[in-house]
């Protein structure tokens, strides 16, 4: 690596930038959701085409962040993401101006471009730019940051559709958009790589087929079924291109994932809980509007309320959780999150058609605390058993494993509750499972919380085996940065 002094002074505005970046990429996918049904009119189309609207940026961005990751580990991370900030603003003053739903569709492509670059590398900047010691609450704002933007994405947009018109929902972005240039371009720090690496172009483009065909394949399977042969065809592309992409990556000189990060257990531990948990909370954020507005019959203003309280107690834990990271660990921090987290899940299960909004707060709460008091010593740990020169690439990997929980937990917890919700009901539902009774809705959101309550089981008992293992053997745990790339010609240390 080269030019490697980091001026920690300006830590702070490296911060103001990252978090401008995420703010902006984390809204943008949620924003876009409340004005369906108004591009619906104003285009005169039909769903199955708007809902590409959303489909195109979520899966634009989850199969490119970790050839992102990896490019920037080659030539250096400000630069992508000074670029991704103005390809993002660029790409929303576009779908402003899009006259046709088509054109909207491509140019959501376009910002998801620059979104992915920013969100690939913002925390990867954020761990380079703090000192160790710092990394767990700085790495913890970040996600209170993610927090907000969930939180704030619905109700803004409803506002602005409401005030003004659809095309205002990306015209908001410009002025942070370019505020948030100005700064990255200021004060990020450029730390350029070692040159003479190459990047692995098969390596980037079986990953790239892997992932879209499993995304895409999920995503679809939504309303096709996993028995449809379109949805079977993708999950079949994404099994052989993953079998392709990991028979290079162990051949290749220079690989796109050094997969031997993976032989350290707490990398792959931290990675794989942290999966499980985006499974869980995307899955339960998708059931949770139709418990409250069909079961129990809150009006859209209250149900977006109570669906911040989640993220608003995540947002609120997510910086304490890292300062204490830093002072106490990772690792028990984390097994108190999960443990937090199933206590949640556990309580959620109880749910009926009789809750108040009281009892739902309740129930709720320790979900929104366990993410919380999880995600920023899981996310600060990866970090760390991460090299230097594999940073963009882990931050890549941090990201995919929210994506790609996204579209598991929507997709199969979704499937787990249409199926169930028509076996209480007893009978075929031809409009679909939304139109099965309260009480058997109720049932089916019960038995797939219970499926999610043994996900997080399995997480908390793997994260208690590796709190365990640390205690009796703390030097046994292997060093990522100990790994070494395969030719010293290819990544200078």
């Amino acid at each position: 690596m080269q030019n490697l002094t980091v001026d920690y002074s300006r830590k702070w505005y490296v911060m103001m930038a990252v978090a401008m970046g995420i703010f902006l990429a984390t809204i943008d996918g949620s924003i876009v959701n409340v004005a369906l049904p108004t591009l619906v009119r104003d285009f005169g189309t039909v769903f199955a085409a708007v809902q590409w609207v959303v489909l195109s940026y979520l899966l634009t961005v989850t199969t490119l962040m970790l050839g992102i990751g990896r490019l920037a580990d080659m030539v250096g991370k400000k630069r992508i993401y000074v670029s991704g900030f103005i390809i993002f603003t660029v790409g929303s003053t576009l779908c402003a101006l899009s006259p046709t739903i088509y054109f909207l569709i491509g140019f959501r492509v376009l910002q998801a471009i620059g979104a992915a670059m920013i969100m690939a590398l913002g925390i990867a900047i954020v761990t380079e730019s703090f000192p160790p010691q710092e990394r767990g609450k700085a790495i913890g704002i970040t996600g209170s940051i993610v927090s907000v933007g969930i939180v704030v994405g619905p109700t803004l947009g409803g506002l602005i559709i409401d005030a003004a018109s659809w095309h205002w929902i990306f015209l908001v972005n410009l002025p942070i958009g370019i505020l948030g240039t100005i700064l990255a371009s200021r004060f990020i720090p450029d730390l350029r790589p070692a040159g003479g690496q190459r990047f692995d172009y098969w390596g980037a483009f079986t990953l790239f087929c892997s992932i879209l065909g499993l995304s895409l394949g999920l995503t679809l399977a939504q309303e096709r079924g996993f028995g449809d042969p379109l949805i079977v065809g993708l999950l079949t592309a994404w099994a052989v291109f993953l079998a392709l992409f990991l028979a290079i990556e162990w051949r290749v000189e220079q690989p796109m994932i050094d997969l031997r990060l993976f032989r350290n257990y707490q990398f792959s531990v931290n990675l794989g809980t942290g999966f499980i948990t985006f499974v869980g909370i995307s899955g339960l954020f998708i059931l949770l509007p139709f418990y409250l507005e069909d079961v129990l019959g809150y009006e859209v203003r209250l149900v977006g309320l109570m669906l911040a309280i989640i993220p608003v107690a995540l947002g609120v834990m997510a910086p304490i959780s890292g300062s204490l990271s830093d002072r106490y660990g990772s690792r028990p921090i984390t097994v108190i999150g999960l443990a937090v987290l199933l206590v949640g899940y556990g309580a959620a299960s109880t749910l009926s058609a009789e809750t108040t909004v009281l009892g739902y707060v309740a129930r709720l709460l320790p979900i929104g605390l366990g993410m919380g008091i999880f995600q920023s010593p899981n996310n600060s740990a990866v970090m760390g058993a991460a090299p230097r020169e594999r940073l963009g690439v882990a931050s890549g990997l941090l990201s995919i494993t929210r994506t790609l929980g996204q579209v598991t937990g929507i997709s199969v917890l979704g499937t787990v509750w249409a199926a169930r919700a028509t076996y209480h009901a007893g009978q075929a539902l031809p409009g679909g499972a939304t139109e099965a009774p309260a009480w058997a809705q109720v049932a089916a959101l019960r038995d797939t919380l219970l499926v999610t309550l043994t996900l997080v089981a399995v997480a908390l008992a793997v994260a208690i085996w590796a709190f365990v293992r640390e205690r009796r053997l703390p030097q046994s745990a292997p060093s990522a940065s100990a790994v070494r790339p395969r030719h010293d010609s290819g990544l200078d240390l």
